[in-house]
C-alpha cells in the first residue's frame, strides 16, 4: 500500500460542514437598496440619528431652559394650573361637556383608553406587506385622524387661554416684609381682596399689590371703579377702612 493510500474521512452528521462564523453578517448583496444587515448597518444608522436628535435636543434646554414659576402654594385655590403642550390636547378635550363634570370619566379614561386600543389593533386589522400609504387606507385614515384631532385639539386650548394671566399667576414675586398685626392688614385680611390678591400681596387672580407705586388716593378709586380684569364695587366695607387699607398698601415694598 503507497503511503496515504486508503486514508478515510469520516463525517458525522451533528456537525454541519459549513461552520457559522459567529458576528459575522449574512451577505445581502443579492438585494441590494431592498435590505441590509442589523448589525452593524441598521443599528448604526439608527443611532446617527438618535444622536442628531439627542444634540438638538440639549441644544434647545441650553438656549431655551424651562421657565420656572413661583412655589407651589397648596392653599392657593385661585391657582389655575395648565399642562406642558403636549397635553394641551387632553386639557381642551376635558373643557367640553361631554368629557368633563360628571361625564368626566369618558374625556379622561374611556375616550383616550379607545384611541390608545384602536392604535394598538391596527397592525393586526391590516397585514399587508405593502408600503405605499395609498394602498394602506385603514392605517393612512386612522393616523390621519389621529393627527388631525391631537393639531385641532391643541390649537384650540393654546388661542382660547390667556397666557398672559397665566404668566402672571406663576410669576416669581420677591417677598415682601409686612406687619401682620398692623391695622391696615387686618381689613385686608377680613376682606375680599385677599382671594385675588394673595395673603401675602403675591398675587393670583389679582395682580401683586407690592410695590406698586400707587397713591392711597388711586388705590381707592380702584376699589370702587375697577381696573382691567378686575370688576368695579368689590369693596363691601366701609370708606374709612379702605383709606387705612390703601394707606397700607401703598406703603408696601416701597421702604428705602
Amino acid at each position: 500500500m503507497q503511503r496515504g493510500k486508503g486514508m478515510k474521512f469520516v463525517g458525522d452528521s451533528r456537525i454541519k460542514a459549513e461552520g457559522k462564523m459567529p458576528n459575522v453578517p449574512k451577505d445581502y448583496s443579492e438585494y441590494p437598496g431592498k435590505t441590509e444587515a442589523f448589525w452593524p448597518n441598521f443599528l448604526l444608522k439608527e443611532w446617527m440619528v438618535g444622536a442628531v436628535f439627542l444634540i438638538g435636543y440639549l441644544i434647545l434646554t441650553v438656549a431655551h431652559p424651562s421657565p420656572l414659576e413661583r412655589q407651589a402654594d397648596p392653599t392657593d385655590t385661585t391657582y389655575m394650573p395648565v399642562p406642558d403642550w403636549y397635553f394641551l390636547s387632553m386639557y381642551q378635550l376635558l373643557k367640553y361637556e361631554f368629557a368633563s363634570g360628571p361625564w368626566n370619566v369618558v374625556g379622561a379614561i374611556i375616550i383616550p383608553g379607545l384611541a390608545m386600543g384602536a392604535l394598538m389593533l391596527v397592525p393586526f386589522m391590516d397585514t399587508t406587506k405593502e408600503r405605499r400609504p395609498l394602498k394602506r387606507p385603514l392605517p393612512t385614515a386612522f393616523m390621519l385622524l389621529t393627527f388631525a384631532a391631537l393639531f385641532y385639539l391643541t390649537w384650540e386650548s393654546y388661542v382660547n387661554h390667556d397666557w398672559e394671566a397665566a404668566k402672571a399667576q406663576g410669576a416669581i414675586v420677591e417677598e415682601v416684609e409686612y406687619d401682620a398685626e398692623a391695622e391696615g392688614y387686618q381689613i385686608y385680611a377680613a376682606s375680599t381682596c385677599i382671594g385675588c390678591h394673595g395673603d401675602a400681596f403675591q398675587g393670583g387672580l389679582g395682580k401683586p399689590l407690592a410695590g406698586t407705586g400707587l397713591s392711597p388716593e388711586e388705590i381707592v378709586t380702584i376699589a370702587h371703579d375697577g381696573i382691567g380684569d378686575m370688576p368695579p364695587g368689590t369693596w363691601d366695607g366701609s370708606e374709612e377702612d379702605l383709606q387705612v387699607m390703601a394707606e397700607f398698601i401703598s406703603e408696601l415694598g416701597n421702604e428705602e
